[in-house]
């Protein structure tokens, strides 16, 4: 499932993400540091330091946004949140990412805990309008799609999924990426439950009090406890 979540910062939280991240200076290291055996080699970009004050303020303010913001929770049945990191591509360089797939299992820096990655995803920091290429190109059950967000949204999309950051060509692209450990493993799981879930919102604003809302709410939870890895 490839979900677009609209509005997870809002425009003060992206202008002072970006002028924080356009003020970091020296914590921008090449992007290669974090990638494994495979994408090394087709990796092309700058990463913000994970341990520079910066990264870990943001990462803060992303993860709390998330808390918030129930179509994300709906969508990744979130179990555990990787730390969000912070990546730069640069027009004057053409910088890139070329295809691959995410690694499946991330130690957590500093605590020792790894993190099974179910769901990658990328919240998008620059305007649009402010550079060209950079789409994140996913390919998944209906052929390749190509994700260019407005700042300030997220798209999340499986971690298995074959995918790449098309070359920038002009201006600078500045997003937060991290990976997200479901509590229900299974993507057509995961899809099903959403889409249920959001058929009872949907319900709930259009027939309020119909009797059916309960034994669709008691289905939803059923589903959820019989898939959930607790």
């Amino acid at each position: 499932m490839l979900l677009h979540i609209p509005g997870v910062l809002s425009a003060d939280q992206v202008r002072s993400a970006v002028d924080r991240l356009g003020a970091a200076g020296e914590a921008w290291v090449d992007g290669r540091v974090s990638a494994g055996h495979q994408g090394v080699r087709v990796k092309h970009n700058l990463q913000l330091a994970e341990e520079a004050p910066a990264a870990r303020e943001l990462g803060a303010m992303v993860l709390r946004a998330l808390e918030r913001h129930p179509l994300f929770i709906s969508g990744a049945l979130p179990r555990q949140v990787y730390p969000p990191m912070f990546n730069r591509y640069d027009g004057a360089e053409g910088m890139q990412f070329g295809s691959h797939i995410d690694g499946a299992v991330r130690l957590i820096p500093g605590s020792g805990a790894r993190i099974r990655t179910d769901i990658s995803a990328t919240l998008f920091l620059s305007d649009p309008a402010s550079y060209d290429g950079g789409e994140l190109a996913v390919e998944d059950t209906y052929g390749m799609q190509r994700v260019k967000l407005p700042a300030g949204d997220l798209v999340l999309y499986p971690a298995t999924s074959l995918h790449r950051v098309l070359p920038v060509t002009r201006g600078s692209r500045l997003a937060s990426f991290f990976w997200v450990q479901s509590m229900v493993r299974d993507d057509a799981r995961r899809a099903l439950l959403f889409d249920l879930d959001m058929s009872i919102v949907r319900l709930t604003h259009d027939a309020a009090g119909h009797a059916a809302l309960v034994s669709l709410a008691g289905c939803y939870h059923n589903l959820l406890r019989m898939w959930a890895e607790p």
